[in-house]
């Protein structure tokens, strides 16, 4: 069986004082082959945690994650990673980064390098592959990020606020070429926003969850993934559903967040 199911899903965290977080609870859900999901909610909803989990990198308290057919126990190159901040290595040229992963497999340049040319092709970085990270800007880096994670060509891509430090304008190229990248690769893609709008951009379906304990409140299905493909994001929010949904799903987060704030000053 092909794709990503997550089965009743829970992370408790217990802390030094002996007192518990339930960050999940009971979260299931399942992700076909080449589907694109963007994940929302107020802070502390448990979205990086879900993302994490997935990823291998925490143990649930209780559920399982199932990737194509089997258990997930821990990191695989089946699922990669993007973080908000890059994680590459600075002192490295553009090209060694993306290529880090096939060459730590132990695979020579002659099975690796085209596919890497490539995918610096694609993220518009040919004429930068010599050049070491710390000499480009943050959207560059990311460009890097991406094009290293789909060297080792996984079956999911999980990004965990990719975008969330660029300045608008890169923001917005970068959200392009994610859809891009997601039609060109056919890759299964999670992606973790605090953006209303990024969410309903690149996720043909988004998950918003409610916060502690984190669960799923509500899923949308929506078009605007896939009519951005190739066009003007900005004519993409000329849609006649897109403002409307963006109000209700950011009224729905700030009930949210107006509730976790009359807990907090309940408590204090």
């Amino acid at each position: 069986m092909s794709g990503l199911s997550i089965e009743g899903l829970s992370m408790r965290f217990d802390l030094p004082n002996g007192t518990s977080v339930q960050a999940l609870q009971d979260v299931s859900l399942t992700l076909a082959e080449g589907e694109l999901m963007s994940v929302l909610g107020p802070s502390g909803c448990g979205k990086t945690t879900l993302l994490n989990i997935v990823a291998g990198f925490l143990a649930p308290t209780s559920g399982d994650i199932t990737m194509n057919g089997h258990k997930v126990t821990g990191p695989d190159a089946e699922r990669g990673m993007v973080f908000q901040q890059g994680a590459l290595f600075e002192w490295m040229s553009v090209r060694d980064n993306v290529s880090f992963g096939p060459r730590m497999a132990g695979k020579s340049e002659s099975d690796w390098g085209a596919h890497v040319d490539h995918l610096l092709e694609v993220v518009g970085l040919q004429d930068f592959h010599e050049k070491a990270i710390y000499e480009l800007s943050g959207g560059m880096q990311q460009r890097v990020a991406l094009a290293r994670c789909l060297a080792n060509d996984p079956d999911v891509i999980l990004m965990d606020e990719p975008l969330g430090a660029l300045d608008a304008l890169t923001r917005e190229k970068m959200q392009s070429l994610v859809l891009k990248l997601w039609k060109e690769t056919g890759k299964t893609i999670i992606l973790i926003t605090h953006s209303v709008e990024e969410a309903l951009l690149l996720g043909e379906r988004l998950l918003v969850m409610a916060p502690r304990p984190g669960r799923i409140h509500k899923e949308y299905r929506l078009p605007f993934a896939d009519l951005g493909v190739g066009q003007d994001l900005r004519e993409v929010k000329k849609h006649p559903d897109f403002a409307t949904t963006r109000e209700e799903i950011l009224s729905m987060i700030w009930d949210m967040e107006e509730e976790i704030m009359g807990r907090s000053e309940a408590a204090s």
